[in-house]
């Protein structure tokens, strides 16, 4: 929904029409007072109403918030015929209400994009003839055609044709997916030259571009709370405003400086100051390649005290090199590793990356690949030039038939995997993925800049490999061979002791993303994983989780200083109106003045810090 349609926007356009003519008809010649206060009225009405309605909704849930004394003002204005400071807290609570809204649909633009350039018409084989039907009307089983430059409208398998698809949008991989038959294609990725055809697996309602619609419905309903930080100091401000107003009242017997305590003690500095301070820095965020989904985040995360992290494209680069061959008696370990590439190049694993580029180091001319699949956690097959290969782990080969009675190499630190050929074990190839040059300068500052307590890693790996790299970056606590049930378990087993900051890049991370306080996703790796997390980092350096950290400790300062600051000189503007030194109109007046002050310190949230990043290297 635009900012225009939203009640909140419509209603603080309404009370500034509604000022203006309150002041044009005040200085009109022949205008009696009535007929000045008639617009106020309206905006009363019309404007003020809705917002009380919508307060007393919340008082009857016990929600009471920061905005409580806007609309104990509105009302007393009301009961006093204070028109005018009605009017103009009318204004102030609209206003911070559009703030919020602007910064929720900042906070879901990226999402917003994805979502916009899915294609809504699929181009249908149906007897030999082709027709363009609405996306929605697929069928698993039916065939599509999918055109040179064309996006992927559903998740299929390629039934003819042979060409490229450039997936890096939906998934992050820089380079673009040899599809032939047999080959698994996704919504969302974009055709190379050749035409495809393609027989849908999944109904568009259950593709990832529905997965991706269904987070965009869901983030129009869960409204984030950006006020929460207001709120928790409303809890104290609150109380004190009513009470100081009402000894006021109490002692003076004049109900107006009730009106004018409470109109001053109104908390737009709580109301717009943190908002303006929130939309600031989710603006920063965005301008140095972060997108931050959930707002909110920005001031959790400056409490988080444990740190869990995915390894592979996380603490590594995720770009593993093959270091060393191991073939079977009587296996010649070049046409093996010919065979291997040839089959892993129709693969996204990182894995398959290292293996083609060995293979094109040789020199190797690579073969067509059939009867592709990849099934998860099953390993890659295929069929090469009459020959079946597998590649699986260690684990999965062992508890095969072709691994029966098998004499394997010895585990090592690193990455593994095995080869079978027609049945038989042919190879063992190990690789090395090495860990980012800034991973370990980054993890040993977390304790002293950041006030972490604990920082561990969850891996799915083996646990040779993932004890290798947990001493090469300076991680002691490692939890190795956890599937994606067991990483949300501990997760949610450390959430339950302190708050937890969860830093991955991979689909298997989605689950324990989402159970953690905050969930970072790094490298904009698959869609999924995006969709759980709060922030996504599109660029694939530890440093921009450094960067959020900072932005997130500088956003809370500058709205503390915005809401402690207004709430200050409020205090004295309260003290003042007790004293009947200040009407009610004065006293709208002055808490104009103090948000503009407030509002501008919180505009220094978008202007990045002096240290936005505080590791060596």
């Amino acid at each position: 929904m635009s900012l225009w349609r939203r009640p909140s926007t419509r209603i603080g356009a309404l009370a500034i029409v509604c000022l203006v003519a309150h002041v044009g008809l005040a200085h009109g010649a022949g205008v009696g007072r009535h007929a000045a206060d008639l617009p106020l009225l309206v905006a009363l009405a019309a404007g003020g109403g809705p917002l009380v309605a919508q307060l007393a909704r919340h008082a009857w849930r016990g929600e009471f918030g920061a905005d409580l004394l806007a609309g104990i003002s509105i009302l007393t204005s009301i009961a006093l015929g204070e028109y005018l400071a009605g009017t103009i807290v009318v204004l102030m609570l609209s206003g911070g209400q559009v703030l919020e809204d602007y910064a929720i649909g900042r906070a879901s633009s990226a999402l917003t994009a994805l979502a916009a350039r899915m294609p809504t018409i699929a181009h249908r084989v149906d007897a030999q003839a082709t027709s363009d039907v609405p996306v929605e009307a697929l069928a698993v089983g039916d065939v599509v055609e999918i055109h040179p430059h064309e996006i992927c409208p559903v998740d299929g398998v390629v039934i003819a044709g042979h060409g490229r698809m450039d997936e890096s949008y939906l998934t992050g991989e820089p380079f673009e997916i040899t599809k032939t038959q047999g080959s698994p294609v996704i919504s969302g990725a974009r055709n190379g030259d050749a035409r495809l055809t393609v027989r849908a697996t999944r109904r568009a309602n259950d593709s990832r571009y529905a997965r991706v619609m269904a987070v965009m419905r869901d983030a129009e309903q869960r409204r984030p709370r950006l006020r929460r930080l207001g709120d928790e100091l409303a809890i104290v401000y609150t109380p004190l405003a009513v009470g100081l107003a009402g000894a006021a009242w109490l002692v003076t017997g004049d109900p107006v400086r009730f009106l004018a305590v409470v109109v001053i003690a109104t908390p737009c500095p709580l109301l717009i100051g943190i908002p303006v301070a929130i939309i600031g820095a989710v603006s920063l965020a965005a301008r140095r390649a972060i997108i931050v989904k959930s707002p909110v985040v920005l001031e959790q995360i400056t409490s988080c005290r444990t740190a869990i992290f995915d390894k592979t494209g996380t603490l590594t680069y995720g770009e593993p090199e093959l270091v060393e061959q191991t073939t079977a008696d009587g296996q010649d370990a070049r046409e093996m590793l010919a065979l291997v590439a040839s089959a892993e190049r129709y693969s996204k694993h990182p894995l398959a990356r290292a293996i083609a580029a060995a293979a094109a180091k040789a020199g190797f001319a690579l073969s067509d690949a059939t009867e592709v699949s990849e099934p998860p956690g099953a390993g890659m097959r295929a069929v090469v030039r009459g020959r079946r290969i597998h590649l699986q782990s260690r684990r999965a080969f062992v508890a095969s038939p072709a691994g029966a009675g098998v004499a394997l190499p010895a585990e090592a630190g690193g990455l593994e995997c095995l080869v079978a050929i027609d049945g038989r074990f042919a190879a063992l190839l190990r690789f090395r993925d090495a860990p980012r040059a800034e991973s370990r300068d980054f993890v040993s500052h977390l304790a002293p800049a950041h006030h972490f307590d604990r920082v561990m890693i969850v891996s799915g790996d083996r646990r040779a490999e993932v004890a290798f790299l947990a001493e090469r970056v300076g991680i002691g606590a490692i939890h190795a061979e956890q599937t994606p049930e067991q990483k949300l378990e501990l997760v949610r087993q450390e959430t339950a002791r302190a708050r937890t900051l969860y830093v991955g890049d991979g689909i298997n991370d989605a689950p324990a993303m989402k159970a953690a306080t905050v969930g970072i996703a790094l490298g904009r790796n698959t869609e999924v994983t995006a969709e759980a997390a709060d922030v996504v980092i599109l660029d694939n350096t530890l440093r921009k989780v450094d960067e959020v950290l900072h932005i997130g400790r500088h956003m809370r300062a500058v709205a503390l200083q915005s809401a402690i600051g207004g709430m200050a000189l409020s205090l004295a503007g309260m003290l003042a109106a007790a004293a009947g030194l200040l009407t009610p109109v004065n006293a709208a007046i002055g808490q104009e003045i103090i948000d503009v002050l407030a509002v501008l310190n919180a505009l220094r949230a978008g202007v990045a810090p002096a240290q936005i990043q505080d590791f060596e290297r």
